[in-house]
């Protein structure tokens, strides 16, 4: 029986992740993404948990339990907490060597304010970099090369990063996503969700800054070379791919062509993803 709930998973976290498609619909683009992207990996966790729960012993549904099915769930749920582990880890260490960095005032629009932790780097650089309470990390070349116009642009986008507390869930979406890397569309989902994400910021920005300054600045970042970012790292040139960009530039010059990103997701499209806990009343 543990066979068959964990091939039932499988098959079903398949056709969700096969069967998405980019969605026109500024209003849903969240919502079938989002449930796109999670329903898969929290079925696949619940349906672990609910085979490590019914054991070895026992029967359900008349189909005997085995051994199996439940040394197959014990190796993914052990893979998925080494994985929540090492990306932790690797989380904290960022982070320690983040505050190596020296914080520094600079003057932006006549005003001395805290940038963040400045990198002694020339390219053009500005992230939010850590989990619930991000950290902000800009480069010394983004200090000195932009006005202080289009610097004021940059750090407002950064922080509409840390108003959304990007850091924090994107964190456990990239352990998902880590995961379940086998799966169809995964890579293409979370391009996806990387670019709504900047988007977002985006016109969180855009309601105090000049749509057009932002988008001057967007052009400067991405042509420098970007820093390594990984999935506790939220920067501003996040969006490499010449689509993605345009996508970016085009939803700041155009605003009225595109509806209010709906970024709160139905709890009544991953309902399915407790279904397999619900077996384990029937499990004798």
């Amino acid at each position: 029986m543990h066979l068959t709930l964990i091939l039932l998973a499988i098959v079903i976290s398949g056709l969700t992740r096969f069967l998405w498609w980019r969605s026109a619909e500024w209003s849903d683009r969240w919502q079938r993404t989002l449930i796109a992207f999670l329903l898969p990996p929290l079925l696949l966790l619940t349906t672990a948990v609910a085979v490590m729960c019914m054991g070895t012993q026992g029967q359900m549904l008349g189909l005997p339990a085995g051994w199996i099915g439940y040394l197959l769930a014990l190796s993914f749920l052990a893979t998925a907490i080494g994985l929540l582990l090492r990306l932790g880890w690797q989380g904290w260490r960022s982070l320690r060597h983040v505050h190596s960095y020296p914080v520094q005032s600079y003057p932006v629009l006549g005003q001395d304010i805290a940038i963040g932790h400045v990198v002694a780097t020339s390219h053009l650089f500005a992230a939010q970099i850590g989990f619930w309470n991000s950290q902000l990390v800009v480069s010394q070349g983004l200090l000195d090369r932009l006005t202080p116009e289009q610097l004021e642009a940059v750090l407002t986008h950064e922080r509409a990063h840390a108003y959304y507390r990007d850091t924090f869930w994107f964190f456990w979406m990239g352990w998902l996503r880590h995961f379940t890397v086998w799966l169809p569309n995964t890579e293409a989902l979370w391009q996806e969700l990387l670019l709504l994400r900047e988007l977002r910021a985006d016109r969180w920005a855009a309601q105090a800054i000049d749509p057009l300054l932002l988008a001057e600045s967007l052009l400067l970042t991405v042509k420098e070379t970007p820093l390594s970012a990984a999935d506790f790292c939220a920067a501003f040139s996040a969006a490499a791919p010449l689509n993605r960009l345009e996508e970016r530039i085009d939803a700041l010059l155009l605003p009225s062509e595109s509806a209010e990103l709906d970024n709160r997701i139905s709890l009544l499209g991953l309902w399915v993803a407790l279904v397999p806990l619900l077996t384990v009343l029937f499990h004798q």
